[in-house]
């Protein structure tokens, strides 16, 4: 069975080499970078093995990319420090939904109606949506890009629905087909991403409903996350695209 394997980083700023990867399963970190092949450069090496194989790369990947401890326990957070994020960021807050379906939304009156009617009311004066306006009117950035899969779920179609919600208070509101984000290699995770400086990750369990949240602060792994909302962004198309386009298949 294949790896999973995550890209970590690189300093590469032409053709991609050197690189590393984490294993997800096994923590392994896998570096692949130029292959030493001189005779004089391999009798030079100790412990090495008639299976491996060597490859150079430069320090600054490993001081970059490279994991900073053996064992890495997470920052987690609760909702209360979670909620206060979105009060208290400077300039943008970005997220990523990947999931077929949360157990918060089916959890709402409002899911229920969109299952009954087809539309998903809402209330202007909900907290959230008071915030954004605040924040949005101050000249901030909110926005996501979701995941969708063809054909969506039911639940996708809720949030689509609701989108125009988000929308109505400032929020960037974009959806990207899965295929694409599976080719593009983004990440399975959610997560929200405030100020390019720290991010918010979600962990979800089998049934969709919140684990917990950990906030990483550490610079190179919130570069990955800049990098997979850059490449989100790039892709992603408004919601009123997808929107149009699953009218017109019906």
């Amino acid at each position: 069975m294949a790896r999973r394997l995550h890209f970590t980083g690189t300093d590469s700023k032409v053709d991609g080499c050197p690189a590393l990867h984490e294993d997800l399963d096994s923590g392994e970190v896998i570096v692949h970078g130029r292959p030493l092949t001189d005779p004089g450069d391999l009798a030079q090496l100790r412990h090495f093995g008639t299976g491996d194989r060597a490859v150079a790369v430069p320090r600054e990947l490993l001081v970059h990319w490279g994991p900073k401890e053996v064992t890495r326990v997470p920052d987690l957070i609760d909702r209360d420090s979670f909620r206060r994020l979105f009060e208290t960021f400077e300039h943008t807050a970005w997220r990523l939904e990947t999931r077929r379906g949360y157990a918060s939304d089916r959890q709402d009156p409002d899911y229920t109606a969109f299952v009954e009617t087809g539309s998903a009311p809402w209330d202007p004066q909900e907290a959230w949506f008071v915030n954004m306006r605040r924040q949005t009117g101050a000249g901030k950035r909110v926005g996501r890009v979701r995941i969708i899969d063809s054909p969506p779920t039911q639940e996708q179609l809720f949030l689509l629905d609701y989108a125009r919600h988000n929308a109505a208070v400032g929020e960037d509101m974009r959806y990207l087909w899965r295929l694409d984000a599976e080719q593009a290699c983004l990440p399975h995770e959610d997560f929200w991403l405030f100020d390019s400086r720290l991010v918010a990750l979600l962990r979800f369990d089998d049934a969709d409903s919140l684990l917990d949240i950990e906030l990483i602060t550490e610079p190179a792994r919130v570069v990955q996350y800049c990098r997979t909302r850059d490449a989100a962004m790039h892709l992603a198309v408004p919601y009123t695209e997808i929107a149009a386009r699953l009218s017109a298949d019906r």
